[in-house]
């Protein structure tokens, strides 16, 4: 089976190349699978069912969603290795923008926004910068002069990267991005493989449930800003 981790920031159009780019697979019904790791709420399992893609949706809840990722997708191939699935892709929001969900070895996607900024790239951390392929979304409503500054400080961020342009509505360049896809690695286990970036660090007061605002409710790892004197 072939694992294909997508990330991106919310609302970027995730589900919808994930989508447009099984239907240009053409492989046959219920061979691919999606994990979506969310963290409050989702109705794209919704999507999903409508096209008849066998889906899982689990939630961070008050876990950083990093974390969430990394405990639950051993548990994620396990499943899709009993579904006999040819392809098992995994969908993380990347809610912080400092989400870290791709696997050494493993196709790795970050999805992004052309109509978020064109100084978002440099803004997102290791789910854009380690990831092999990066799809920009809604690039069909923009200039082609946006496309390509916003393409260029993508490449600033990740040189190695390939970027392409998919449209989820029409799924145009879904197709070229179905072809990495179907060169992905053949995997049976994800035991022993490692994560591309170290995950957010926090283990604080804060993180066991204390609301208190003041530093002797402070423990922990807490990283303090210095300001300057009035």
């Amino acid at each position: 089976m072939k694992l294909i981790t997508v990330a991106g920031p919310p609302s970027s159009g995730k589900t919808s190349v994930i989508i447009k780019t099984i239907i240009a697979l053409g492989l046959p019904e219920k061979s691919v699978g999606v994990v979506k790791f969310d963290s409050l709420t989702s109705f794209d399992h919704q999507r999903y069912n409508e096209n008849k893609i066998p889906n899982q949706t689990t939630f961070s809840g008050k876990i950083c969603p990093d974390h969430h990722f990394v405990s639950n997708i051993e548990g994620a191939v396990e499943w899709g290795m009993k579904k006999n699935f040819s392809i098992l892709v995994s969908e993380s929001a990347g809610l912080c923008n400092r989400c870290s969900p791709h696997v050494y070895g493993i196709l790795s996607i970050c999805v992004i926004d052309n109509l978020s900024g064109v100084n978002t790239p440099r803004k997102i951390g290791p789910m854009l910068k380690y990831a092999d392929i990066v799809v920009v979304t809604k690039g069909d409503i923009v200039s082609q002069a946006e496309r390509e500054v916003f393409a260029f400080n993508i490449r600033e961020v990740n040189a190695k990267a390939t970027v392409l342009f998919v449209n989820g509505i029409t799924g145009q360049g879904a197709f070229i991005l179905s072809r990495y896809w179907q060169d992905a690695l053949d995997i049976k286990t994800l035991r022993e493989r490692k994560i591309r970036f170290t995950m957010p660090a926090a283990i604080c007061s804060y993180c066991t449930g204390e609301i208190h605002i003041g530093e002797r409710y402070q423990m922990g790892m807490v990283k303090r800003m210095v300001f300057d004197d009035a």
